[in-house]
């Protein structure tokens, strides 16, 4: 499976705001965007003139950092979403949203998307009462997701569970720690996920 293994502090830099990839580390003074607040590069300080396409990638590339997704993985992301009925940009949210790895992060299992996903692949999480080691797995309203017993002792979920009880309740899902499982009881609306993106720039982009 490919994804990206270099720096992620430079994103937030890129996007002008703060992305959250890494998760606690981001609420402290280490945070690279606190101490830099400006783009990477030799030339990251110049204020240069955006154009439409110009704004449209940047939308798009913030969602993409965000969920830690490449281009490839996002695009037929999108693709999918277009097949379905309904408005394009709240659906592909949806779908985003409904990622494992993303869930077992809105659960408090993990400390950062990025954390989720190496969560799932090394086979720390069920769904379901069975096994599930693929990150970009959809789940539905009524799915189960529980660390794996042997799994639940490891210092790495009680720090993630201290950091999820600092972060507002999500409506769509349904968390105890206790007992190391959450639900999915809705579907996540536009609303929820509180991204401030404008996916009307991301649905123009890729409908060229």
């Amino acid at each position: 499976m490919a994804r990206y293994t270099g720096p992620v502090c430079r994103f937030c830099r890129r996007e002008g705001m703060k992305l959250f990839l890494k998760g606690e580390r981001c609420m402290t003074d280490k945070c690279a965007f606190e101490r830099k607040g400006y783009a990477p590069g030799q030339h990251g300080q110049r204020r240069a003139k955006v154009s439409e396409y110009g704004s449209q990638l940047r939308e798009k590339q913030k969602v993409k950092r965000v969920y830690g997704l490449l281009e490839r993985q996002f695009r037929l992301t999108f693709e999918h979403s277009v097949l379905e009925r309904g408005v394009t940009s709240e659906i592909f949210f949806r779908n985003l949203e409904l990622r494992l790895d993303n869930v077992v992060f809105r659960m408090g299992f993990s400390r950062s998307r990025n954390e989720g996903r190496q969560v799932v692949r090394h086979n720390h999480v069920l769904v379901n009462g069975k096994r599930c080691n693929i990150p970009s797995a959809r789940l539905k309203v009524g799915d189960v997701v529980t660390v794996a017993e042997k799994s639940q002792s490891k210092s790495q979920f009680r720090s993630s569970g201290e950091l999820f009880a600092r972060r507002l309740a999500l409506p769509w899902v349904q968390v105890d720690h206790g007992k190391a499982t959450g639900k999915v009881v809705a579907q996540p609306t536009r609303d929820d996920i509180g991204l401030p993106v404008k996916e009307r720039l991301i649905v123009e982009l890729y409908s060229k």
